[in-house]
């Protein structure tokens, strides 16, 4: 009952996290290890309970979807697909002793992007700089291999590529933000379930909470005006997660 609750609390927050700013990966995959999944396992499964809030989340902005800058919708889709699997077949490759390892580096590097991400796209969005077709599919698939690979801190990634390549509609891009990341998690959970990386039974119940949670964070995001509190609360956590797994 105490993992149940566990895995329900965290469900929810993260889906709430993932459809306003991002990062709700630094509460669900520390949460499934904390039950005792091996880190790899926790990060497919992790990686795969976030898919249905990603697609709750970009039902909730289906509207306000759209392209902008050089390159079309569909072309933007078809290179976040080829990096998330490209992200995936890194990670089956990767042992897990040295996986351990990378981890707190992984969760550095996350909560560092949360923390100055939204400087960053504020910055490329006021000096109005883009980058060239090419360039723009390449920031595109790397940043989609990194969340085929671990998912942390995707969010605020693609915020970043979003307003490099010339999006400026702020609604358009947390839509496309969480389509893309339920393509890419839909591409990479497919090769994790290939090979038997998912703990279906933690899965099921991390699922369902990430979804509901996912929805009802879409639908409150547009009343939210300041999310400071909200990023400030996040990036002590993922401090705090950081200093914990370096310290394992």
């Amino acid at each position: 009952m105490f993992s149940i609750v566990v895995l329900v609390v965290a469900g929810l927050l993260a889906g709430m996290i993932n459809a306003i700013a991002g990062g709700g990966t630094l509460l669900s995959f520390p949460a499934l290890v904390w039950l005792g999944v091996p880190p790899i396992m926790a990060n497919a499964t992790a990686t795969m309970t976030a898919l249905p809030g990603y697609i709750g989340s970009a039902w909730a902005y289906r509207r306000d979807i759209r392209a902008e800058g050089s390159l079309r919708l569909s072309s933007i889709i078809l290179i976040a697909a080829l990096g998330g699997l490209a992200g995936a077949a890194l990670l089956l490759i990767t042992p897990g002793d040295a996986f351990v390892g990378i981890v707190p580096w992984l969760l550095l590097t996350a909560t560092l992007l949360f923390a100055t991400g939204p400087r960053f796209v504020t910055m490329v969005r006021e000096k109005g700089l883009t980058i060239r077709p090419g360039l723009s599919a390449a920031a595109i698939f790397l940043v989609a291999g990194y969340g085929g690979y671990f998912n942390g801190g995707l969010g605020i990634m693609l915020l970043a590529v979003f307003g490099l390549i010339g999006f400026q509609n702020l609604h358009g891009m947390n839509g496309l933000k969480n389509l893309l990341s339920a393509v890419l998690s839909l591409v990479s959970v497919t090769t994790y379930a290939t090979a038997g990386l998912i703990a279906w039974e933690s899965a099921a119940i991390l699922a369902l909470a990430t979804t509901l949670g996912g929805y009802i964070g879409a639908r409150q995001a547009r009343r939210i005006r300041n999310t400071e509190y909200l990023r400030l609360l996040i990036v002590g956590i993922g401090v705090v997660l950081t200093v914990v797994f370096f310290a394992i």
